[in-house]
């Protein structure tokens, strides 16, 4: 197999671009340096496609390994012929290759086995050849052997029919139609195990789709189902043209000894061997490609979450909710300092309402505070009735703003939270994570694994490897997409950056405090484990603000520093013109960008980068997403009516939807056929998560508390 050509295939891209893509990572380059730092290279193709493209090299490289290692074991065996070894080497999945290593595998004991050792198989042989003009039970009396435990005709058949059912089992032509024509023809049927139980999941209590058209999202919840002994899963196929099928292909003579035998073999090797494994095989697909497509989701709901703008050089509030331990307050500062901490308890049971606004007004007071964060977990709408009652008496222009605090308490009980805060107890830590990710929602959120960030649907029940490797990614190309100050990033934000590991980033914060400051670039040479490669990776994602060079302040790259510097020069502005954000309309003053690149040594890409790098030194690209949304007052559930017209911010994407949050405690889905008058395959086509949108009330259950909601005005 050709894996570039299977990779320019999939990937509709160019040959060319694939081959310099492998040969980049093959060299230890990371995705995020190649999509930014090696466009002319690999023709500008995205991290998305870089990151689609690694997977399945890797995928593709254990095919072709998996191939060599069969094709030794059937040649040990002395059973390879060209044919077989031409078939293994044009499978295109893995499962191909496994169906026809299958008759080959080393076995347990299985019927078959136990039937080959009592001697049955000379027996199987007659009946397979189907030209015997003598009645099988005359043939089978003798096989006879009461040492070998075949006691009677009856036995001698029932070993030879063992052996036949295992050939027609281990046939990988057969595997293959059976698999696909189930897969086409199949129905997924959903039973309740106890249909008088109240759950989640009854909607699936009689319940069939067809295979081919069950959407992603069901058969996660169907799983789920069954993993909580809810629902009981089962595959119909079309058994009549399966059995037809393998009689066609089994039975090759009108045989009136043979045919009957093997009509019987066929329907057992297929309920016994053939659909138990075919229905493990298919259920596990359509697993795996709802999770692909789960994974995706999620990655995608994250990498909003992580590009959401930061809310800079403001005071926060951070409130973190509780009913019996009262609330958790944490008050920091611009950089991200805690500045003061305290307990309140607004909430029931206590409800000490008087005494709290005493203490928050003083602390706003105190510390010219200009933003309340509050938690959205437990008892997070009793605490924001009290803040929004007490803004309205306080004679100063204070807003809130609703924190998704997933993950907060993951990271207030962890390593790196009491290494942060030792002197705090979880609860406030959680605070000061809740009030540091509304300030800068990147950096906090780096320190928790992406997966407690719950950005998804049943991210506990999908393969946690591969969504641990996808967030991860997704973390990665944020951080480098944003880039990070040098002299102020924590370890956690460091290990993200391109070419850098935890070592790495633990020992550039060690150089920071033994060494001060960096002032350039190049000094990272200095720290210890970040040789020549790691530095070539890394620099162009570190910042340096007032440093020896305003470069080190950009997204240039240290290699194209030079061609940089004859640029300024070129278009009569001088390196210093970058601090003081002079350099304007390069675009308009290059009168032709290919002898522009031409002359500096650099492609057409790269210039483009540098252009909008200088017109913006320091620039953070999370400035274009949506700003969220300040309150000064609540929404009750009862306040809302049909056709009321609210402004939202998007909190989830789904397969099926979108959760908003609309200033009521519970947020509200519009459900994908409520987003466009055009039809749409997913919901990230039209909204991501963090978008600020208007929507319109199609109804509320407050009994149920749901609130449906339309974009369609």
């Amino acid at each position: 197999m050709d894996i570039l050509k299977v990779l320019q295939k999939e990937l509709a891209v160019k040959d060319w671009q694939v081959e310099a893509a492998v040969k980049l990572i093959d060299e230890g380059n990371t995705i995020p340096f190649i999509a930014r730092y090696r466009k002319e290279m690999t023709g500008s193709l995205s991290d998305e496609i870089l990151r689609e493209l690694n997977e399945r090299l890797i995928y593709l490289r254990n095919l072709e390994s998996k191939k060599e290692q069969v094709i030794a074991s059937i040649d040990e065996q002395g059973k390879l012929t060209e044919e077989l070894k031409n078939n293994i080497l044009s499978a295109k999945t893995l499962v191909e290759v496994d169906d026809l290593y299958r008759p080959y595998r080393p076995k347990r004991r299985t019927r078959a086995t136990i039937a080959k050792e009592k001697g049955l198989e000379p027996l199987s042989i007659i009946i397979w050849m189907q030209n015997t003009d003598i009645p099988i039970e005359e043939l089978a009396s003798q096989y006879i052997n009461e040492e070998k435990d075949v006691k009677n005709i009856q036995d001698a058949i029932n070993g030879a029919k063992d052996i036949l059912a295992e050939i027609i089992s281990d046939n990988a032509e057969y595997r293959k139609y059976i698999r696909k024509i189930t897969f086409s023809e199949g129905k997924l049927i959903v039973k309740a195990k106890d249909e008088k139980i109240e759950s989640v999941y009854e909607m699936y209590y009689d319940y069939d789709e067809d295979i081919k058209k069950i959407a992603p999202h069901r058969i996660l919840a169907i799983n789920r189902g069954e993993k909580e002994k809810v629902l009981l899963a089962k595959i119909k196929s079309p058994i009549e043209k399966i059995n037809q099928y393998l009689i066609r292909k089994v039975v090759r003579e009108e045989n009136k000894y043979t045919k009957p035998i093997l009509e019987q073999i066929i329907s057992d090797s297929y309920k016994r061997l053939i659909a138990p494994a075919i229905e493990r095989e298919i259920r596990s697909d359509l697993t795996e490609g709802a999770e692909e497509g789960a994974i995706k989701v999620f990655g995608k709901n994250l990498e909003q979450l992580l590009m959401q703008p930061p809310i800079i050089d403001k005071v926060v509030l951070a409130l973190d909710p509780a009913f019996r331990t009262g609330c958790k307050i944490a008050v920091i500062d611009g950089t991200g300092k805690v500045l003061d901490t305290t307990v309140v308890y607004p909430t029931p049971p206590q409800n000490k309402i008087k005494e709290a606004k005493i203490k928050l007004k003083e602390l706003i007071e105190k510390h010219n505070v200009n933003l309340i964060a509050i938690g959205n977990g437990t008892a997070s709408r009793e605490s924001e009735l009290f803040v929004a009652e007490m803004l309205k008496e306080i004679n100063k222009d204070i807003h809130y703003i609703i924190v998704n605090e997933a993950g907060a308490s993951v990271y207030s009980a962890s390593k790196l939270g009491t290494e942060e805060f030792p002197q705090f107890d979880v609860a406030l830590r959680s605070a000061v994570s809740i009030g540091r990710r509304l300030q800068d929602p990147l950096a906090e959120l780096v320190k928790i694994d992406p997966k407690s960030i719950g950005v998804g649907q049943y991210q506990h029940d999908m393969n946690q490897k591969k969504l641990g490797e996808t967030l991860s990614g997704v973390v990665e190309d944020s951080v480098n997409k944003v880039g990070v100050d040098l002299n102020t990033a924590s370890p956690s934000l460091l290990q993200y950056i391109s070419g850098i590991s935890k070592a790495i980033a633990k020992n550039i914060v060690i150089y920071r405090e033994n060494e001060g400051k960096f002032s350039n670039r190049k000094q990272l040479l200095k720290v210890a484990k970040l040789g020549p490669k790691a530095y070539e990776q890394c620099a162009g994602f570190l910042r340096i603000i007032e440093g020896d060079n305003p470069l080190d302040n950009t997204g240039v790259h240290p290699e194209t520093y030079e061609a940089s510097q004859k640029l300024v020069k070129a278009i009569g502005n001088d390196l210093s013109d970058l601090d003081n954000n002079k350099i304007k309309g390069i675009k308009s003053r290059i009168s032709n960008l290919d002898e522009m690149a031409s002359e500096l040594g650099v492609g057409v890409p790269t210039l483009e980068d540098i252009i909008k790098e200088l017109e913006k030194p320091g620039r953070d690209p999370r400035e274009e997403m949506p700003k969220p949304i300040l309150r000064t007052d609540v929404l009750e559930l009862e306040d809302l009516t049909e056709g009321m017209i609210l402004k939202g911010t998007v909190r989830n994407v789904i397969d099926f939807g979108a959760f908003v949050d609309i200033g009521v405690h519970q947020d509200g889905l519009v459900h994908i056929s409520q987003m466009t008058d055009k039809y749409i395959k997913h919901p990230l086509e039209v909204v991501a998560v963090g978008d600020i949108i208007d929507v319109k009330v199609l109804s509320v259950d407050a009994k149920k508390k749901r609130i449906s909601l339309t974009m369609k005005m």
